[in-house]
């Protein structure tokens, strides 16, 4: 199923109480999301578990949320990013507590500068994407996150096999402008 170009209504609709619309929201961007998390925690298990978190607490918050654009992303890396920290801080507690034991799935040193520019990142990549018309998005969506050929994305929007790969080019270059803060060349 195509995610609609405007996430608000679905977003109005799963907080009204639709687990349609917010397991489409789920398929939408669980992806992006765990990449978000293990980018942070460094550990499969526990970005899927991050996952689940953040969308967990975006159930709960759905009636609270004022969209930026038309994207849900930015939102919910904010929510990803604050649990991830929080499980990453319960982590070294626990580490703490024990009697030497090395939890092997800690990073050896964990960089509180890295951590912030991680976050950053997350940040600047999801405004990206929330800044793209929804039909960019949906290429990046279809092609990146659920790993679509170009004929096959193509097929699904009802488009030409090189509006696709043409999009998803300007679409990269996009995002690789935001994650090294550089602009485009035009």
């Amino acid at each position: 199923m195509a995610q609609t170009a405007d996430d608000t209504a679905l977003v109005a609709r799963a907080a009204s109480g639709s687990e349609h619309a917010f397991r489409t929201l789920y398929r939408a961007y669980a992806r992006p999301v765990f990449w978000i998390a293990f980018g942070i925690l460094g550990d499969r298990p526990d970005a899927e578990d991050m996952v689940q978190e953040t969308f967990v607490v975006a159930w709960r918050k759905l009636a609270s949320v004022e969209l930026a654009g038309t994207s849900l992303l930015p939102w919910l890396a904010t929510i990803c990013r604050f649990q991830s920290a929080n499980r990453l801080r319960r982590r070294i507690r626990d580490l703490a507590h024990t009697e030497g034991e090395v939890d092997e799935r800690l990073p050896a040193l964990v960089d509180v500068e890295q951590q912030v520019i991680a976050a950053d990142l997350a940040e600047r990549i999801a405004r990206e994407l929330g800044d793209m018309s929804p039909l960019d998005r949906e290429v990046f969506r279809l092609c990146v996150v659920e790993g679509y050929d170009y004929a096959a994305a193509a097929a699904e929007l009802g488009v030409r096999h090189g509006a696709v790969r043409n999009r998803l080019s300007r679409v990269r270059t996009r995002l690789r402008g935001a994650a090294t803060g550089t602009e485009p060349a035009s």
